[in-house]
């Protein structure tokens, strides 16, 4: 804005010029201040400006900033209006301004500089107000309610991610990854502490225990021994950890825990404040927020959080809660725990299950048995995906010293009460059998027997029996079949790449026939393979069942092996991927001695599934031991130790089911150790300051090894060396070179 002037006009011959240019606002609060820093006094105000206000000219007269009420909220305002003075350009502003008793108000303030003609700097600066308080306040509200759907939705997505991860908690970095969740997204630093035989950090939840910690640490220092709760007695000093472990309060209770404070030696607090200490990176942890993971009876651990330092003091938030954190940290933390805690305890609680059933199916389950004059070889495997014990099984017996019997079956179901069906039906079976050997007569038998015992589940089965026939001139002995179906899939007869389905003598499921088992026949040559299976190879949903079968003969029409522990493995590497069920599969070879390539006596293999603890090292090495002197392989020593370290690694390393197979080649004895850790085995030359790390070097000592990716994780192979001494037997002439 310019204003005429003449040379000598005075400061109110300038007022009146500015009043008649801004006369035709008078509807509008309007106001002057003179252009004089530091001060800019306000010079001039009009009525409108008085009624909006309650202020007159005698109010106001001094530092126009006394007008401004300032705030964190009308900064960046402040600072345009103060920077377009600089520019000594007109802008529009929102500030937040005083009126009469101490009240504000929003307004629109444009400011325009005022120029004497022919001056170069402006004299004074012209303010018209706007109240825009109500409009500023619907804004704010609308910015509020979004601001709270915002942070509604970032933190139903993070329990969201939280809940997706605690599905997976028997990963052993389950806990892990939940606390680096927490630590990127809502404090600086988070971590889970599991009270199971004492208190100790733990990365994930062990499904072969109850409650076990990974043993993995992270951070600083080297935190100490777990810390064991007491339980009962109340000490006699304040341990607020310990209320805590002990269930006392309410589950979303925050506890604050002063680390740095005294705490009375051997109280839980005392020892959780020193292993944060050595823990949490970067030192001085200070205050932290611990909560309880509770179970369905008793809290299962603690998680502990370093809170976030707020950025900023702001008096318009509320004051974080107890613990150090705000309320909105506070139920996200107690959700996580709460999610947590279930979830361990759904761990626990299913993994006592399936161990009970696994192991009464192992129980029900024989190792198999060496047959004279047969090539056998067995398989048996849960559905890894659902983790559950189901009913299928198989039974290879000696009858009697010519007759060999094999039973493979299917109990509907997948659970305890299938594997306790299939248990009696196994038992029934066997003992009948033993005492008559013609397959539909046996079965007739269990039916009877069956109807009786009122199994509650149904179940198919295939009774076969081979029998010995022995030349009278001292030949090659022949082998005569018969079998019974009992609304089972029928066995695969191989003969010459040529597969024939032993379909006949079919009938219905075990407990529904009508009295009368039919039983089939055939003669079997050198060289021909008998191959037993449940649906578990191969059904899927993908395709139908007969789709399926054609694949089984396709695969078994084209085996390339010639022993039956390889073509076992071949049905179950291309057939086997992604099973939907439980497996059970028996392959039977008669063994062709004329075979000038060395294949026609027995290729023998066994198998043993094996739990994921300490004492499946000393089942294996027995099992070596008893292996090694069935098939006369000579000293074991060698066997024994190598079996052992594998086996071991497979323990402390791997999760999952350990599955332990031996074969003896002819040239030495091959050890296959299976887990479902993918990671490869690494030789070192030990662990620094610690015993143990040299198992892959003994292993390299004594055998010929390698490993190679499996479906669920991977295979260590080593194949002893026979003509090699122990390690334990101390160095020998070529050492002493």
């Amino acid at each position: 804005m310019v204003v005429n002037s003449t040379p000598g006009d005075g400061a109110e011959e300038t007022l009146d010029s500015i009043g008649r240019a801004v006369g035709q606002l008078v509807g509008m609060p309007v106001l002057v201040v003179a252009a004089q820093p530091p001060e800019w006094p306000v010079v001039w105000v009009n009525t409108a400006f008085t009624e909006v206000t309650g202020l007159a000219l005698e109010d106001v007269a001094g530092p126009a900033a006394d007008l401004i009420a300032l705030s964190a909220e009308d900064g960046s305002g402040l600072h345009q209006l103060q920077d377009a003075v600089l520019a000594r350009r007109a802008t529009s502003a929102l500030l937040r301004l005083r009126r009469a008793g101490g009240d504000w108000f929003w307004a629109r303030t444009v400011v325009t500089p005022v120029t004497a003609e022919g001056a170069t700097e402006p004299s004074h600066w012209v303010a018209g107000l706007v109240d825009v308080t109500d409009q500023v306040d619907r804004d704010a509200a609308v910015a509020a309610e979004v601001e709270v759907v915002r942070r509604e939705t970032e933190d139903l997505a993070l329990i969201g991610t939280v809940s997706d991860l605690v599905m997976d908690l028997d990963d052993p970095y389950g806990l892990r990854a939940i606390a680096e969740l927490l630590g990127h997204r809502v404090v600086a630093w988070a971590g889970f502490y599991v009270d199971d035989d004492g208190l100790q950090a733990a990365e994930g939840v062990d499904a072969t225990r109850a409650v076990r910690t990974s043993g993995r640490r992270h951070g600083r220092g080297a935190p100490g021994a777990p810390f064991v709760p007491r339980r009962g007695a109340r000490p006699a000093v304040d341990d607020p950890v310990q209320r805590l472990l002990d269930g006392e309060g309410e589950a979303h209770l925050v506890l604050d825990l002063d680390t740095d404070a005294p705490h009375e030696p051997g109280t839980a607090s005392a020892w959780l404040a020193a292993d944060l200490r050595a823990r949490v990176p970067g030192g001085g942890v200070g205050h932290v927020a611990v909560l309880p993971l509770p179970g369905r009876h008793r809290v299962l651990g603690l998680l502990a959080v370093v809170p976030r330092p707020p950025a900023a003091p702001d008096l318009a938030r509320p004051a974080p809660a107890r613990g150090g954190v705000d309320e909105r940290t506070r139920t996200i933390l107690s959700l996580t725990a709460r999610r947590v805690g279930l979830a361990m305890e759904n761990v626990r609680l299913y993994a006592r299950e399936h161990r009970v059933a696994e192991t009464l199916q192992r129980a029900m389950l024989p190792e198999q048995a060496e047959v004279e004059g047969l090539d056998v070889w067995s398989y048996y495997a849960p559905n890894v995906v659902y983790a559950q014990v189901g009913g299928d099984w198989y039974d290879v017996v000696q009858i009697a010293p010519d007759v060999v019997g094999v039973v493979i079956g299917d109990v509907v179901g997948h659970d305890v009460e299938a594997a306790a069906a299939m248990g009696q039906l196994r038992s029934v079976v066997r003992a009948y059998a033993f005492e008559v050997t013609e397959p539909g007569t046996v079965l007739e038998r269990v039916d009877q027997l069956v109807g009786g015992m009122r199994i509650p589940r149904s179940a198919g089965l295939v009774l076969t029996t081979l029998t010995r026939r022995d030349p009278e001139d001292g030949g090659c002995p022949s082998w005569h079949l018969e079998y019974s179906r009992a609304g089972h899939l029928p066995a695969l007869l191989i003969r010459a790449g040529e597969v024939v389905l032993l379909d006949d003598a079919g009938g219905a499921l075990i407990g529904f026939g009508d009295g009368r088992r039919r039983t089939a026949r055939h003669d079997l040559l050198p060289g021909d393979v008998l191959v037993f299976y449940t649906d578990g190879l191969i059904e899927r949903r993908d395709r139908a069942l007969l789709d399926g079968l054609a694949a089984l003969r396709e695969v078994a029409a084209g085996a390339t092996a010639v022993d039956a522990a390889g073509i076992g493995e071949e049905l179950l590497a291309r057939l086997a991927d992604n099973p939907e069920d439980d497996i059970a599969v028996v392959v039977v070879r008669v063994p062709d001695l004329t075979d000038t390539q060395g294949h026609g006596g027995n290729v023998r293999s066994r198998r043993w599934q094996l739990p994921s603890e300490p004492a499946s090292i000393a089942r294996a090495r027995h099992a070596v031991l008893r292996t090694s002197h069935a098939w006369e392989l000579g000293d074991a020593a060698n066997a024994e130790l190598v079996v052992s370290e594998l086996v071991a690694n497979a323990v402390l390393h791997g999760w999952g089911r350990v599955t332990l197979r031996l074969h003896d080649t002819g040239d030495g004895l091959r050890i296959e150790v299976e887990d479902s850790n993918p990671t490869p085995p690494v030789a070192t030359e030990g662990h620094p300051g610690r015993i143990g790390g040299f198992g892959m070097r003994i292993v390299e000592r004594l055998a010929d090894w390698g490993w190679r990716p499996s479906r669920g994780g991977k295979v260590v192979w080593a194949r002893v060396r026979p003509t090699e001494r122990s390690v334990l037997d101390g160095p020998g002439p070529a050492d002493a070179v």
